[in-house]
């Protein structure tokens, strides 16, 4: 069995943190492949070691000297060396980046480093091999990523290591310029070590213990999600919901391979299951709640809407034209309703009116501020009677207004609309009828 385990900066933040992740690494012999962020912060107020990065090349950019900056971010390291016993020496690798500062070698190589070093002192605290992530992981000249040539030079150079450090957020273009990923982050490269090397999970650890029903700051202390599809996952990270990002899951998504989130503070927590597809039927009714504040609708109403050809198009067209995207449109037999984010759509407001108006000449068009989206997702709705009815119900009950409410064709998630002061109060509503009480 092969796992590929990523850990993130509040991980590895120091020397305790860092023997935590050597003693998870260390209980399980299949944990062979492994890819570290950056140091995160230790305390409240302390800095990220990539914010010192970016603080540390802004200077040298400015010209100035930067001997005590490269010395703080020395100190950050030798730190964790010293915790963890090590003889390892790292001058050599400052002494190189203080020259490629000095030299303006990109705002993407400066930020990259945390990750570099960090990969240097895990692979010698494991005893592991350390791979570049230079080397291996390709972007264009653009920076785009090269996933076909990528995953070739990953398999090939993983396949003559038993265990392997990569570390993770960045990669480079053919002649060597370093490039960062834009989105994802090292998520991303614990996706494309997995794929490379036909991982049989990928284990995503960080400081929580997976996902969560919906946002502890709206519900004290809410259930965990015990597993969760890819589908559903999409939906409430559409809706908000802080998840890994697409082109995080994508690589593996492909492959099948599950990625399981998990807590490094808590080991012993079983974290959340990311699949493909799963015949385990969920805890509850609901597998998740996500929403977020800040749309307006446009409701457009026409006698007869229904029987013109192209009306739909033609509306949409209009937000496009303007560079504005939608968020939903629920529809009726005279009336058509576009949801879009309101800061996008305030400052030209007044030329899509004028040109819902030229196009398709509507009876009336009304407008609507201040409203939240709140989306239920779960692959058990589909088998359960009476789940919009529920949510009418739990909403009325806590004297929440329901503005609009949609459900999707795969009868995976309902979208409710209600105004931005009910948002709260609506996801409260909601998680209590689908999980507290299971009425």
């Amino acid at each position: 069995m092969k796992k590929v385990v990523k850990f993130g900066g509040s991980s590895l933040a120091n020397a305790e943190q860092f023997q935590k992740v050597g003693d998870i690494i260390r209980s399980d012999e299949s944990r062979r492949y492994v890819v570290p962020s950056a140091p995160g912060k230790r305390f409240d107020e302390d800095i990220k070691v990539t914010d010192m990065l970016y603080g540390c090349y802004d200077a040298a950019s400015k010209g100035e000297d930067i001997t005590e900056k490269i010395n703080a971010i020395k100190a950050r390291y030798y730190e964790i060396i010293k915790g963890l016993g090590l003889s390892l020496s790292l001058e050599e690798e400052f002494k190189k980046i203080d020259e490629d500062f000095r030299a303006q070698a990109g705002i993407q190589y400066a930020a990259s480093r945390g990750e570099f070093l960090n990969g240097k002192i895990m692979a010698a605290y494991l005893g592991y091999d350390f791979v570049d992530a230079a080397s291996v992981i390709r972007f264009d000249k653009v920076g785009n990523l090269e996933a076909e040539e990528t995953n070739k030079l990953l398999s090939k150079k993983l396949s003559k290591s038993q265990h392997a450090v990569i570390p993770g957020f960045y990669g480079a273009c053919a002649d060597g310029t370093v490039k960062t990923f834009s989105r994802g982050g090292s998520d991303v490269t614990g996706s494309l070590v997995a794929k490379a090397i036909h991982a049989d999970i990928y284990e995503n650890w960080t400081d929580v213990s997976g996902f969560l029903v919906t946002d502890p700051r709206i519900v004290h202390n809410p259930e965990p999600i015990e597993a969760i599809t890819y589908r559903e996952l999409r939906e409430l990270s559409y809706m908000g919901a802080t998840v890994l990002h697409e082109d995080a899951i994508f690589p593996v998504r492909k492959e099948g391979i599950p990625i399981n989130i998990r807590n490094t503070n808590s080991p012993e927590d079983k974290g959340t299951l990311i699949v493909e597809s799963t015949c385990k039927k969920p805890k509850f009714t609901i597998t998740g709640i996500a929403g977020k504040k800040g749309f307006c609708s446009i409701n457009i109403e026409k006698s007869m809407m229904n029987s013109e050809i192209g009306f739909g198009r033609k509306v949409l067209q209009v937000f496009e034209d303007q560079g504005i995207s939608f968020e939903h449109v629920p529809s009726g037999i005279d009336t058509m309703t576009v949801y879009v984010h309101q800061d996008e759509f305030e400052e030209k407001e007044q030329q899509v009116i004028a040109g819902i108006h030229r196009l398709v000449q509507p009876d009336f068009v009304e407008m609507e501020s201040d409203l939240a989206l709140i989306a239920v997702v779960g692959r058990g709705m589909k088998s359960q009677r009476g789940t919009a009815g529920r949510i009418f119900s739990a909403l009325a009950h806590a004297n929440v207004n329901v503005k609009m409410i949609d459900q999707g064709s795969s009868e995976l998630n309902i979208i409710i609309g209600v105004e931005n002061r009910d948002f709260e109060k609506a996801v409260r509503a909601i998680y209590d009828i689908f999980v507290l009480t299971r009425i």
